[in-house]
């Protein structure tokens, strides 16, 4: 029997940083006025963040707990189960590189079928990951047919030699099981593990972007996350280990407070642009919760924001020289999560990028809860966008030849037996 499309199907984002631990859960319903399935956001919960460091792993008990925590808010506000998630991954132990798989064509006649591509795709996963690593995704870059390079849908085309160049996204094993043991620990089954990037450019970008070329940003608070696109597909994407977490160091180092109040004055501060302000504006720690009753000259609190984003946007200028695009994207830079939020960002990012530079959220995407167009949730949303899109287009493990990562399949049996 085929799937009632107009029955309500629940989509569960995952996402685990270092300093929040945010869900949200989606709702697929059939539009009747537009004539097609829609995606509603029902719940979004974020918790506080335990047992990880800069991205990684330090206690799996406050992790489960954390993650807990949040699932039960979010099911107690739709008021039902959560029983899988998509979980989204980042941090700097994942690596990208440039992989190529070759196959002949099965067919005598020379017409190639979806099941070549996907022999080709297969072709490059096999070649062996660096040492500790597991895939985590295939993304095919462009064919080649008998030496005819640079298309990008093979199928139905007539030749003997198929070739796939792809980008293969590895993260690194101990990071990818000790996230997915955590996960498992709390009662909930793992639809898969995706690269938050991914799943951030599905949300915020439109393809029209994407065919003209563009990057997004998703400054978290360990790292910031950079995905460029071009004529439609993935060009690049990279993880760079610096997030507004270290503009939070900095600031309380700088006015010598706690990271909760340089957080406070960091979220709370009018802007971080130095030439607005005048010698004589202030702020008084007091407000923020201190107990030092100081002044501080609002011009050094933004010299010190400045300084660290600054050195965010250089970093991510240099990787757009790396693919030598730095300057070169038409549809100019998406910036997104949570340390987009800080105000000035985006004036920065336009100095320093040389680009048009705008803030990005959620796109085609609706609901009751007000954090649908918070950038904090960007990854969390974008997961329940990427794991509707599989869903709608009839696949669980794959859409447009990008495969997912076979590690979740290979620790289930592992991990179940862990549930209490």
């Amino acid at each position: 029997m085929a799937r009632d499309t107009r029955q309500p199907t629940i989509v569960t984002g995952l996402d685990i940083g270092s300093t929040m631990v945010r869900v949200a859960v989606g709702q697929i319903m059939f539009d009747e006025g537009l004539g097609r399935e829609t995606i509603q956001i029902v719940a979004s919960v974020e918790v506080p963040s335990e047992g990880l460091y800069k991205g990684n792993v330090t206690s799996i008990e406050d992790v489960v707990s954390s993650v807990a925590n949040a699932l039960e808010q979010a099911e107690r506000m739709v008021g039902y189960p959560i029983e899988n998630v998509w979980v989204g991954i980042s941090g700097a132990d994942i690596i990208s590189q440039s992989n190529k798989g070759v196959v002949a064509v099965a067919k005598s006649d020379g017409e190639i079928s979806s099941e070549d591509v996907e022999r080709a795709v297969d072709a490059a996963r096999a070649i062996n990951a660096p040492l500790n690593y597991d895939v985590l995704h295939v993304l095919p870059k462009s064919f080649s047919v008998d030496g005819q390079t640079g298309i990008k849908d093979p199928i139905g085309m007539t030749g003997m030699r198929l070739e796939v160049d792809t980008q293969m996204i590895h993260g690194l094993s101990a990071h990818l099981k000790n996230i997915t043991k955590a996960v498992y620990r709390t009662g909930v089954d793992i639809d898969d593990v995706v690269l938050s990037i991914l799943a951030v450019g599905e949300a915020v970008v439109v393809p029209r972007q994407k065919e003209l070329g563009v990057a997004v940003l998703n400054i978290g608070g360990a790292n910031t996350s950079l995905i460029v696109y071009e004529e439609g597909d993935i060009l690049h994407t990279g993880i760079l280990p610096i997030g507004s977490s270290h503009i939070t160091n900095d600031l309380a180092i700088g006015l010598r407070t706690s990271i909760d109040i340089a957080e406070l004055i960091k979220k709370e501060f009018e802007t971080s642009i130095v030439e607005k302000y005048s010698k004589k504006d202030v702020i008084n720690l007091a407000d923020f919760g201190s107990e030092d009753n100081e002044h501080i000259p609002r011009q050094y609190i933004a010299e010190i924001i400045e300084a660290r984003a600054s050195e965010i946007f250089s970093k991510v200028d240099e990787e757009l020289l790396k693919i030598e695009r730095n300057g070169l994207l038409p549809a100019g830079v998406i910036i997104t999560g949570g340390g987009a939020k800080i105000p000035g960002m985006v004036s920065l990012a336009k100095d320093h990028l040389k680009l048009p530079v705008t803030i990005g959220t959620p796109v085609n995407v609706g609901g009751i809860t007000d954090k649908i167009n918070d950038l904090a949730f960007s990854t969390a949303i974008g997961l329940v966008k990427w794991g509707a899109l599989l869903y709608t287009s009839g696949k669980k493990q794959k859409r447009m030849n990008i495969k997912a990562g076979k590690m979740v399949d290979g620790v289930k049996k592992v991990f179940r037996s862990l549930i209490p």
